[in-house]
């Protein structure tokens, strides 16, 4: 007897004679077990848990989304309705576009000032070869999503390899571009583009049957379930917390009421947009990469440290480029749709407020400025939040400046939020 209690170590010892403490902090290590185990009540404390450690997600945003709307809808009755919101959706694609290359960049803590000009040289680029040199359309589309690719490429190598600043690099690349658009456009500095042809039809064409938007509302919601479902089995399998079924129907019932209705209002105009149909795309499958490869882990990697990346054999050279040629590539895709918007390429593609737009989009959603925190979904809320704006403003006949000004004291808001959401987590511990 005596040999088995001096060969038992302290830990076991202590393991004896508190396990109601070692119980509890097994628990207390992930609250989501609370979730799981206490069913409302353990939402009711999760929820209370992230808003004390400053973890707000979409929630500022979402509710700033549902004042806009009750807002503007008291004032004028034709906010919310089906054209007004099927033309919100529509014109936001442009520069949702551009704002989910952006959110890449901020994943990593930079900025890229080129993308407005980016897309106003892609768009030219592509008009040109499409209407002057007499290209097939889908082959100037390629070339000029190609192009902004490669530009963001040069950028990131800048960056990247020899170390200039990414503000400077693409600071440059913002009046560099913009003037290569001008020498592009000639003198004549318009080109119009075919209403009917394929740079056209993304902003003009609509699914006019009933049954494309309600069978694409039924395909996301049923995606939805079965991947969460199928998600859950994997971390149940494996012994590591995953949501309850309760939780995954809650989920998916709140889905589907918001993408029926949301097909009910397309189709009391004229029917689901393409330009939304394609957005939503590009918003599935980068936040894909995001959370479920290992390049998306990287780039959220070196969004927390730079250093730690590199010595946990992150290829942080690389990663940057990819990230700034992604970036490229999506500028280039919202300038066809902006041009596909106005039905032409003109001198304007990318100047004005296009720029801070893009960037206030990500931010306004909840991309962090500091690196490390955001998704893609970022940008399409945050660029609602814009438009809506700018709709609700202009259906008041409310002048210019005023609409800049509030578009300001939004991103002011959002970037104050976002300073304060940093500043509790790292007093809870948890940056």
């Amino acid at each position: 007897m005596s040999i088995d209690k001096t060969s038992a170590t302290p830990q076991d010892e202590h393991a004896v004679e508190n396990p109601e403490a070692a119980a509890a902090a097994v628990t207390a290590v992930d609250p989501r077990l609370l979730v799981r185990e206490q069913g409302l009540t353990g939402y009711i404390g999760e929820f209370k848990r992230k808003m004390k450690t400053g973890e707000l997600g979409s929630l500022p945003v979402i509710i700033g989304l549902i004042a806009i709307c009750v807002i503007f809808q008291s004032l004028n009755s034709n906010f919310l309705s089906a054209q007004n919101l099927s033309d919100i959706t529509v014109t936001m694609v442009g520069t949702g576009m551009i704002s989910v290359g952006i959110v890449f960049v901020l994943l990593l803590g930079e900025i890229d000032l080129s993308v407005g000009s980016v897309s106003g040289a892609a768009s030219a680029l592509a008009a040109v070869l499409a209407v002057n040199q007499g290209w097939p359309e889908w082959a100037a589309v390629l070339v000029a999503i190609a192009a902004g690719a490669a530009i963001g490429a040069a950028h990131g190598f800048f960056f990247a390899v020899l170390g200039a600043p990414a503000f400077a690099v693409t600071l440059a690349g913002l009046l560099f571009w913009l003037g290569f658009m001008l020498k592009v456009l000639g003198e004549n500095g318009t080109i119009n583009l075919d209403s009917d042809g394929l740079i056209g039809k993304l902003t003009t064409y609509f699914f006019s049957d009933v049954a494309v938007a309600y069978g694409l509302a039924v395909v996301v919601v049923a995606v939805f379930f079965i991947s969460s479902f199928l998600g859950n089995k994997r971390r149940e399998a494996a012994g590591v917390p995953s949501r309850p079924l309760s939780d995954t129907i809650l989920r998916t019932v709140l889905l589907a009421v918001v993408s029926f209705a949301a097909a009910a209002m397309y189709n009391q105009y004229k029917g689901l947009p393409l330009a939304t149909v394609i957005f939503l795309v590009f918003l599935i499958g980068t936040d894909f990469l995001l959370r479920r490869t290992s390049y998306g882990r990287k780039i959220f990697a070196l969004g927390g440290s730079v250093e730690a990346s590199r010595r946990a054999g992150i290829n942080v050279t690389a990663v940057r480029i990819s990230v700034f040629a992604i970036s490229g590539g999506f500028a280039a895709i919202g300038g066809l749709f902006l041009a596909s918007k106005i039905a032409s390429a003109n001198q304007s593609a990318g100047t004005g407020d296009l720029l801070m737009n893009a960037i206030a989009a990500a931010v306004i959603g909840g991309t962090s400025l500091f690196g490390g925190r955001g998704r893609t979904w970022n940008a399409l809320l945050g660029v609602l939040v814009i438009v809506s704006i700018q709709y609700g403003l202009q259906l008041e006949s409310i002048a210019e400046p005023v609409k800049y000004m509030i578009t300001a004291a939004v991103l002011l808001t959002t970037v104050v939020i976002d300073s304060i959401t940093r500043k509790t987590q790292k007093t809870a511990g948890r940056a």
